[in-house]
């Protein structure tokens, strides 16, 4: 019998599972209230199955699933921080979870005071004077400022403005959200020597353009993972041009407690709050992306925003100018819960001690694969950095590609790869603040057997994975053709 007949063909007649009382609704008049035509005419095909097999069945399947829980997730960019279980317990505490939005301030006063407190933080930590909760996620964060930009800049009639430079190295949401601003996207390429910003491609972009500039979109530290050193001047050649600065939070992981996008020079900065206070990560959502900006853009913030006076907390109505609302209700109010305990629990220190953490970590990992690995840019990192299977692909044809897939038979997550894509055969490693010693060194242990591997058996690095539930997949005919339904009788292919 195969391994797929004894996971998916399961059950026989007879077997079943009563854990409902018997209906006491007469079957009369069940079919008066559902119309002829919506009944069935025969018995849905479902297998019948005991308790245990439908508990081991969905055991098993989840045990097929790859997590932070499960493994060292070094996805870079993407900070896949540990989700501590703390965070949990709050979000499900009866106060904040059989509530509605919609409740009378009076009875909902701690909520409004946990959005208050956690806008006060966020502002602190990024430097700005004040935030939005509503957008759901960092992309819809990106949006939602940049259309506060536009709001700024209409109402100091300045509405012609509609570039917005976004740097070479920048993730992929900056120049579509820019595009669902209604504004189009100017490309600044990188300094090929320090990684940041081509500070004479800027100047020219700026010396031309200058009239038309609404803002430049950075991350700081960038997704090469090094930090900006120009960005005050930056901010001084972006403002004086009349733009403003837009700061991507993505690897604010590096900067907790060490500096703030507010001091930089920006004007407006996004969080994610999945990468930066560690609630859940992926999965569809629901997640967060606040907004923080400086004193001339409050005006023009989503409302309502959270506000205290002598009878409490209360909704604040949103100025005239505001931009509207970006989201149903106030946002995602159980991420936002993880958040704010996140915080609280770490505090100014320990805050501080998560970022000098991460960039510990990353430049342990990128010392100890220097000499496997081409490193891209070989100065001190941050949180993150990049090594390239540029040597693997000369020496016999191992890609990046072939190096994540082969990462998956050791139980760990793949970096990310080909991103960004001015580093050719890129392989982007964040190891987050949470790892341990041995953790890091077991990883550069399997990182240098793979580079052994690509010189002495290259196959088995090209063919990987061998040990996970599927192979390696066609991507393209996956990406075309994806097959997500299994059929009865179906047989299962890699």
């Amino acid at each position: 019998m195969s391994v797929e007949k004894l996971i998916f063909e399961k059950g026989a007649p007879g077997r079943r599972v009563d854990t409902l009382p018997a209906m006491d609704v007469p079957a009369e008049a069940l079919d008066s209230m559902v119309p002829a035509n919506m009944l069935r005419k025969e018995p849905a095909p479902l297998p019948e199955v005991s308790e245990i097999e439908v508990v081991r069945h969905y055991t098993h399947l989840s045990q097929r699933n790859f997590g932070v829980d499960t493994g060292f997730y070094p996805l870079g960019s993407c900070t896949m921080k540990y989700n501590p279980k703390l965070n949990e317990d709050m979000a499900v505490l009866p106060g904040f979870a059989h509530i509605h939005p919609l409740q009378p301030e009076s009875t909902v006063q701690g909520v409004i005071q946990l959005f208050y407190e956690i806008e006060q933080y966020l502002a602190e930590i990024s430097g700005m004077t004040r935030v939005t909760l509503q957008p759901s996620a960092g992309a819809h964060g990106e949006l939602t400022g940049l259309m506060l930009i536009k709001a700024y800049h209409e109402s100091q009639g300045q509405g012609h403005r509609n570039l917005v430079l976004i740097p070479d190295n920048a993730h992929g949401t900056n120049p579509a959200s820019a595009t669902l601003a209604d504004y189009k996207a100017v490309e600044v390429k990188s300094d090929p020597q320090t990684g940041g910003i081509d500070m004479e491609h800027l100047k020219a972009l700026l010396d031309s353009n200058a009239a038309n500039i609404a803002a430049i979109m950075l991350t700081n530290p960038n997704t090469l993972g090094l930090f900006d050193s120009n960005v005050a001047e930056i901010a001084t050649l972006v403002h004086e041009a009349g733009g403003q600065l837009y700061y991507d939070g993505a690897n604010a992981n590096a900067v907790l407690g060490i500096t703030r996008p507010g001091d930089m020079g920006f004007d407006v900065v996004h969080f994610n709050l999945h990468k930066t206070c560690s609630t859940p990560h992926g999965g569809g959502g629901p997640g967060a992306g606040p907004i923080g900006v400086k004193e001339h853009l409050v005006a023009f913030l989503p409302g309502p925003l959270p506000a205290k006076g002598e009878q409490g907390y209360y909704w604040q109505d949103p100025c005239p100018q505001s931009i509207g609302k970006v989201r149903a209700n106030k946002g995602n109010f159980g991420v936002l819960v993880r958040a704010y305990t996140y915080i609280r629990t770490y505090g100014p220190d320990g805050l501080l001690h998560v970022a000098q953490s991460a960039i510990l970590n990353a430049n342990y990992l990128k010392h100890e694969l220097s000499s496997d690995y081409d490193i891209a840019y070989p100065q001190i990192c941050q949180h993150e950095f990049i090594a390239t299977a540029e040597r693997q692909k000369e020496e016999s044809g191992i890609t990046a590609l072939d190096v994540a897939k082969r990462l998956l038979d050791f139980g760990m997550y793949a970096p990310t790869i080909y991103f960004p894509l001015i580093v050719h055969e890129a392989m982007m490693i964040e190891p987050t603040e949470t790892e341990t010693r041995e953790t890091l060194d077991y990883f550069v242990s399997v990182m240098k057997q793979i580079a052994e591997e690509s010189r002495t058996n290259p196959e088995i690095v090209k063919t990987a994975p061998h040990t996970t539930p599927v192979g390696r997949l066609d991507q393209a005919l996956a990406a075309r053709q994806p097959n997500l339904r299994w059929m009865p009788g179906q047989e299962q292919t890699h």
